[in-house]
């Protein structure tokens, strides 16, 4: 009796229930993977720059996109698109164990997604299969199709963005460049400006060659003088003007030695010891500055082609086609289980009762 109520009755309604009651059902299967364009940058050689326009992700666009299908973020998209509720609860309530529930909550229809919608990912080839139930063969076909069009936008989302992170860090830096070698040549501008001289180093170089020039009229004047002192007396008129000049050329030389001394003032009251010093200051910012902008501008660029090179895209190896048989419940197994379950429980009961019989 036990064995009639706890198993060949409950697998009586079982096989019943399958064979009467329960809606047949089609899979569709779409397979993709996510694809990458490889073609080579001519920044390339520039010597290896791209390696350094940006890094990795520790995580692979194939597991985000195992993830999101899976999620409640897929499941709204597609019912929005396609009305899941309507396609899943076709046969409600007249199958209530395989047709969805539509008066359920959007938990309810994201647990119900995973049981219709099983996705296959294969992490040693990076390969994703879905196979779709639904209670017709139009059905399955349309949802693989929107899941696959879905997960194609979000992985065109994904690249578009990696792309904007990217260039943008490497625009940033440049702007920064550019902004610093424009203040250093403004710094440039207004100190010429200031002083009044184009180019210190040059100028020096002149003042030089004017404290040269008086150097050797100085040294003519000193020959001229001891010449015309062995010939003439000391109160000559002549050896007079002699050593007037030779006195006039002397303090030349003094002014003009004095102008390179830390006392002395240029144009802008300060000595050109130290005009020269903020000239070189300056130019080294200058040059500190461009060498940084043509760096920026290298980077830039390479992000750039980076992002361009790395552009993903999801490629099916396998289309969504409208199935022409039902393979889903698969009958003879459900009830299988069904009868092995019940006889385990059954078998576990009759033991149960039978040591109990025996102790007491």
């Amino acid at each position: 009796m036990s064995f009639l109520l706890l198993v060949v009755v409950p697998a009586a309604f079982w096989a019943w229930y399958l064979w009467a009651r329960a809606s047949d059902q089609y899979v569709s299967t779409v397979g993709f993977s996510v694809r990458k364009e490889e073609m080579t940058p001519s920044v390339d050689m520039l010597g290896g720059l791209a390696s350094f326009a940006g890094g990795g992700s520790s995580t692979s666009d194939t597991d985000v996109l195992y993830a999101y299908i899976r999620s409640q973020d897929m499941v709204e998209k597609i019912d929005a698109e396609l009305n899941l509720r309507d396609r899943f609860s076709r046969n409600w309530p007249s199958d209530y164990v395989f047709a969805f529930n539509p008066d359920s909550h959007i938990e309810d229809l994201t647990d119900y997604w995973d049981r219709q919608v099983k996705v296959l990912y294969d992490t040693s080839s990076n390969l994703i299969t879905l196979k779709v139930n639904a209670f017709s063969p139009e059905d399955a076909q349309q949802i693989a199709a929107a899941v696959f069009k879905e997960s194609s936008d979000k992985i065109n989302e994904l690249s578009s963005i990696a792309r904007d992170d990217a260039t943008r860090l490497a625009k940033e830096e440049l702007e920064k460049a550019r902004d610093e070698v424009t203040k250093t040549r403004q710094a440039m501008t207004q100190f010429r400006v200031s002083t009044q001289i184009v180019d210190p180093e040059a100028d020096l170089t002149s003042q030089m060659g004017v404290l040269t020039g008086l150097q050797e009229q100085l040294a003519a004047a000193l020959v001229a003088h001891d010449i015309l002192s062995e010939n003439a007396r000391p109160s000559d008129h002549r050896v007079t003007q002699s050593q007037q000049k030779i006195d006039a050329l002397r303090k030349l030389i003094d002014v003009e030695r004095g102008k390179f001394g830390a006392n002395s003032a240029g144009p802008t009251g300060e000595s050109y010891s130290e005009l020269v010093s903020d000239y070189e200051k300056l130019m080294v910012e200058r040059e500190f500055a461009e060498g940084a902008y043509r760096s920026a501008r290298i980077a830039y660029e390479t992000a750039l082609a980076e992002a361009r090179r790395q552009s993903r895209y999801l490629a099916a190896h396998i289309q969504p086609k409208i199935a022409q048989s039902s393979t889903v419940p698969n009958r003879p197994w459900l009830l299988f289980v069904a009868i092995g379950m019940l006889l385990a429980g059954w078998s576990i009961l009759a033991l149960v009762y039978y040591s109990i019989r025996d102790r007491s």
